[in-house]
């Protein structure tokens, strides 16, 4: 975006993702060579004067950029979740298209839903059967002691847990759950579901759902497959980097 907007791109890569962005730019120097040419990268911030900052981080880390960035122009990127909202009329379709809305990139994501709301009653083990085409996850190795850790350590808390060798499932009010571990959370009322999303949209990315819960719901299995026009956080990167 910020090459193609006609500027040029200082980057400071993340030490958890510093190979796949840097073969990216490099195939699309390849098709433009033009690119290279405004295409930096550098080790620390001090080294470069820049007009504006895009920067994702965790909640903690924003706010060291909030500070540290309050005289430049910029968009900073916190830490969001989604969720899934089910009625339990959801077809088998769109039950296996929420598997892959949960578990796709090992559930990572921002757009990954790490929290669904249930309606009172429903069986668990209906989500068992579509989440199955998905245990081999358990074999990833960092993603296996994810879950071996947090079964023990939520096992020694006497926390009531749900699993099925590939994933833990707890109920509990809080958005963001651990690596190996959905949330969940079960309702009588879904207009207090849509307050409880309602005000906490600063913190959601994708609200999946048949209902009615916001202005545009994400449909089942499409939370990894966001449209041109699906800005994240819902800024508009292209209309910030034309402005500068």
């Amino acid at each position: 975006s910020v090459i193609v907007s006609g500027n040029k791109a200082v980057v400071k890569l993340s030490s958890n993702d510093n190979i796949l962005f840097p073969y990216l730019c490099e195939v699309l120097c390849k098709i433009n060579p033009n690119f290279s040419k405004k295409l930096e990268y550098i080790e620390n911030l001090k080294e470069k004067k820049f007009d504006a900052v895009i920067a994702t981080g965790s909640d903690n880390s924003s706010k060291y950029f909030e500070y540290y960035f309050k005289n430049i122009r910029r968009i900073i990127r916190k830490n969001r979740r989604s969720v899934a909202v089910l009625n339990g009329k959801e077809t088998n379709k769109e039950m296996k298209g929420l598997a892959s809305d949960i578990f796709l990139y090992f559930g990572l994501g921002c757009r990954n839903v790490s929290k669904i709301f249930l309606p009172k009653g429903y069986n668990l083990d209906k989500l068992f059967e579509v989440f199955f085409p998905f245990q081999d996850i358990v074999n990833h190795k960092k993603y296996g002691n994810n879950y071996d850790y947090n079964k023990s350590i939520f096992l020694m808390g006497n926390n009531k847990l749900v699993e099925n060798g590939f994933l833990l499932m707890k109920e509990d009010e809080s958005l963001q759950s651990p690596v190996s571990m959905l949330f969940y959370e079960f309702y009588d009322d879904l207009e207090k579901v849509k307050d409880y999303i309602d005000k906490n949209a600063d913190l959601l990315q994708c609200v999946v759902s048949k209902e009615d819960i916001v202005k545009k719901n994400t449909h089942f299995g499409e939370t990894q497959n966001p449209q041109l026009w699906d800005y994240a956080d819902n800024v508009d990167t292209i209309e910030f980097l034309s402005s500068l």
